[in-house]
């Protein structure tokens, strides 16, 4: 090789691993979990309706959950798990979607659900009672599928599937 073509050649690789550094930043940077989406069931009395979820169990999942997306899908949802019973509060801070909060107790039973919220709002949505989890889905999901407090939630947080 000539020179010139060295100095070419080296420049190149030098760009090369810097668009290599960036790019595993950004992978680094992704939501863990983000990519990990899990089945949930919901029995009603229409029915057993499927979800899949991903899971927020890390302070910062929790913190962040579904703020600054756009959109949600049908069947899509985050299941925050709060590892014991306890008054939740969740608010819609950056959450650009209307969801339905579903509150749910230790032992898989649907204690509430906050129907409809509103999005960028920081009113507090409270689970009026001990609570181990939240599943957020879609707003209208609870209505379209007509799930109810005291319905039972499969997946393996409550022992069940």
């Amino acid at each position: 090789m000539t020179s010139d073509r060295k100095a070419v050649w080296s420049a190149l690789k030098g760009w090369l691993a810097a668009i290599l550094v960036i790019a595993g930043w950004a992978v680094a940077g992704t939501p863990a979990g983000a990519a990990s989406f899990q089945p949930l069931e919901i029995v009603t009395k229409n029915g057993v309706q499927v979800f899949s979820v991903e899971m927020a169990t890390t302070p910062e999942e929790k913190e962040t959950g579904l703020m600054y997306r756009k959109e949600l899908a049908d069947g899509k949802g985050m299941l925050f798990d709060f590892n014991l019973e306890q008054e939740i509060s969740m608010w819609m801070k950056n959450t650009y979607v209307s969801l339905d909060m579903i509150f749910i107790r230790a032992d898989g039973r649907i204690l509430r659900i906050a129907e409809n919220t509103e999005p960028l709002s920081t009113k507090i949505i409270s689970s009026r009672g001990p609570a181990r989890a939240v599943l957020e889905v879609v707003a209208g999901t609870a209505q379209k599928y007509g799930i109810r407090p005291g319905d039972r939630v499969g997946h393996p947080l409550f022992g069940g599937k």
